[in-house]
């Protein structure tokens, strides 16, 4: 491990960000958090990363929240800047033109929650612990954790999951639909790459057509979302991989998608 508060690496298409800060359980200070903004916008920008995976260093957390020593001394304004450093950061995950998958390896609290919920899809080991906790600190989730939990658990999850601040196991978070799977610990690592690579080999434009599609339906009315869709939609006709992709199944064979 070096000193860098982020790690990355790259495996055929996949880009592995790494949270690098195991003596802290990957907790989330103001470094780390521009290292994940400047991460994410050179991974949208490069041709060659077609997905990223994000996990956290070490055996025993993904991320386990915000940074609370950087956060105990900071006053109401300098707090407000902390949670909209945040915020801006988990927007940018949210709005990636390319899949994020979430490889959850351990505790995922309060702002390492808040980072999974930004990621499009969530693995996370059997042994993984989520929540909200910061009603125990005398604090509200402040990087997006009420809005987000809403909308993938409703609202009596979100409820239960910030007031109480208590964590809940992998397999409640699973059947809440805050995690997309879990699977052994053991596995977690193969399972996540193997899901990567089935995207990695995916067409690109068509990839970014519905992660675009989901993200401005999420955000406004049936009529506004379906016409977004359909402008996608027509606009894809007019890419080589659309080409590529009929042509290979009228001919039975593999197709292999260039991103054009």
């Amino acid at each position: 491990m070096t000193d860098s508060p982020l790690q990355t690496t790259d495996r055929d298409g996949i880009r592995v960000l790494t949270v690098n800060r195991p003596d802290k359980l990957n907790a989330l200070n103001a470094a780390t958090l521009d290292a994940l903004h400047a991460a994410f916008d050179a991974a949208a920008v490069d041709p060659a990363v077609r997905v990223i995976v994000l996990t956290g260093a070490g055996p025993k957390a993904f991320v386990a929240g915000a940074d609370i020593a950087e956060m105990s001394g900071l006053s109401a304004v300098q707090g407000r800047d902390f949670s909209q450093r945040g915020q801006r950061m988990m927007r940018r995950l949210e709005r990636m033109p390319k899949p994020v998958i979430a490889m959850m390896n351990g505790f995922a609290l309060g702002g390492g929650l808040e980072l999974a919920m930004a990621c499009h899809l969530r693995i996370a080991a059997d042994s993984a612990k989520v929540g909200q906790p910061e009603i125990n600190l005398g604090l509200i989730p402040g990087f997006g954790g009420t809005q987000r939990l809403l909308r993938l658990a409703g609202r009596a999850a979100t409820l239960e999951l910030c007031l109480q601040g208590s964590p809940i196991d992998a397999a409640r978070a699973h059947a809440l639909g805050i995690v997309n799977r879990v699977v052994p610990a053991a596995d977690l690592e193969a399972e996540t790459m193997k899901l990567a690579q089935q995207l990695a080999q995916a067409a690109p434009l068509a990839l970014r057509g519905i992660l675009d599609c989901v993200a401005i339906g999420g955000e406004c009315g049936i009529e506004e979302g379906l016409e977004f869709e359909t402008t996608q939609f027509g606009l894809i006709f007019s890419t080589d991989d659309m080409r590529e992709g009929t042509s290979a199944f009228l001919e039975r064979r593999k197709p292999v998608f260039r991103g054009t």
